[in-house]
């Protein structure tokens, strides 16, 4: 016997048809769903990155001080650019425009500083709280779900004495110590956004 011959060809829908229409929607609503994957992970790469360089920046041994993380943030963090800046414009010839290159990381540099001038929101991991710090050295520096169940202050140059509770963590040891150090304190109930720590 001879192999059958009928091969299943794809159907052509008219163009103005409910199946053609139902496709469309289905590829749109795909090409949607890799669009907001795509952005979600560059998001999540570059918080890593952020996170990463706080990590690489602890003490081997204890926390930091609120001055010091400080001076972590304005010493370091905020000039990791200054010598790509500077290469940047001593290549440029006199006369000539800035680099693409050299104008994000002008844009960078002046987006940070202002956040750092008016705080920043959910971007400090707070480094001065002891259980905070010993789960961040167990971060395996890829995952930053995990980093999102610390701890994170808000912080300003404005006033570098105090730091403000944008977020409390949400990691079990953390809540652990929070709730021994609110039930030894007395505190009650304390608005996350205006608990000040000095």
């Amino acid at each position: 016997m001879a192999p059958s011959k009928s091969t299943k060809q794809a159907k052509v829908f008219h163009p103005d048809s409910r199946k053609a229409a139902q496709l469309a929607r289905t590829q749109l609503r795909k090409n949607k769903l890799s669009v907001a994957r795509s952005q979600k992970t560059k998001k999540l790469v570059s918080q890593a990155d952020v996170y990463g360089f706080f990590y690489h920046a602890l003490p081997p041994e204890g926390v930091l001080s609120l001055q010091e993380l400080h001076s972590l943030v304005r010493d370091a963090w905020l000039t990791r650019h200054d010598h790509e800046l500077e290469e940047e414009k001593s290549a440029r010839r006199k006369g000539r425009p800035k680099s693409t290159k050299e104008v994000k990381l002008e844009e960078i540099k002046l987006r940070e500083s202002e956040e750092y001038r008016t705080g920043w929101v959910c971007k400090v991991l707070d480094l001065t709280h002891t259980a905070n710090v010993e789960l961040f050295r167990k971060w395996d520096q890829t995952e930053a779900a995990y980093v999102q169940m610390l701890r994170f202050i808000r912080i300003t140059s404005t006033d570098p004495t105090v730091a403000l509770l944008s977020r409390p963590g949400r990691h079990p040891c953390l809540r652990q110590t929070d709730l021994s150090q609110s039930t030894s304190e007395n505190i009650g109930n304390v608005d996350n956004g205006n608990l000040m720590l000095t």
